[in-house]
């Protein structure tokens, strides 16, 4: 017996995927994936101040997870989160490591307050007056299944709403051949413990043992699956595009893995 949780909303910003509504054609295998270029994220939830001191990496997460939770921010303020990248801002690493062979280690205040990994996190409670729980993790390549499992296990037995966001970048220059990741993904979530008016599915998550995994439909997103940790998720947002009941396979850490069943409708 898995957890269940209900998904009452999903958002999706990706190089040609912005928009859950807007990606339902390609998920769903109606239309063929087109790559292309993502518009500057504006964060409607940031004042403008504090858009300036933010990152394309923070700029990408809130992005995801104001547009799961609609267009009254106010609703913020219902939910606890959980944000999961498995690198967290490598653009913002790479600036301090470059300041700190610099003779002065001129280190800007904002980048270091930017490179903890919880920033969006901190940014997204304090605009949306967000006081629930927050959790941030990281899990690897698995991270989307880790984030995932945490927040609908919160969801289940706290019985409180969740938004559940994962997110990765790509690196710059300096670091891509360490840690590549081909395009900028996120996807968010919104779940609760019980239906709402606007559920769109019943979600029973449980660990199993297994080293075969979901994977896309198409080649095209495969390769994307492939290429960014949150992007993980898209065997799941291919079955949930589809309005399918069913089930897929997610990796977790070692050898472990996410069943998730869906339950549509």
């Amino acid at each position: 017996m898995g957890i269940k949780v209900y998904l009452n909303s999903i958002s999706l910003v990706a190089p040609g995927l912005y928009g859950w509504k807007q990606s339902l054609s390609v998920l769903s295998g109606k239309a063929p994936y087109i790559k292309t270029e993502l518009p500057k994220l504006v964060p409607a939830i940031l004042p403008a101040n504090e858009r300036r001191r933010t990152t394309p990496v923070i700029k990408l997460a809130l992005h995801a997870a104001e547009v799961c939770i609609g267009e009254n921010l106010e609703l913020a303020q219902e939910y606890a989160t959980v944000f999961a990248s498995s690198d967290g801002d490598l653009g913002i690493m790479d600036k301090i490591c470059r300041a700190l062979n610099m003779p002065e280690h001129p280190v800007s205040p904002t980048n270091f307050h930017n490179s903890v990994h919880n920033a969006p996190a901190g940014y997204w409670a304090i605009a949306g007056k967000a006081q629930y729980s927050s959790n941030s993790l990281s899990g690897a390549d698995e991270t989307f299944a880790v984030g995932m499992i945490e927040a609908a296990t919160y969801a289940a037995i706290e019985n409180k709403k969740v938004l559940f966001v994962s997110y990765d970048y790509p690196a710059p220059a300096s670091i891509d051949s360490v840690r590549h990741f081909d395009s900028p993904f996120a996807v968010a979530m919104c779940l609760s413990a019980e239906k709402q008016n606007n559920s769109l599915a019943e979600l029973e998550i449980e660990m199993a043992q297994s080293n075969e995994y979901s994977l896309c439909d198409s080649a095209e997103l495969e390769q994307l699956r492939l290429d960014n940790p949150a992007a993980r998720s898209l065997p799941l947002l291919q079955m949930l595009a589809k309005n399918q009941t069913g089930s897929v396979i997610i990796p977790h850490l070692q050898s472990t893995c996410l069943s998730i069943s869906i339950n549509v409708g």
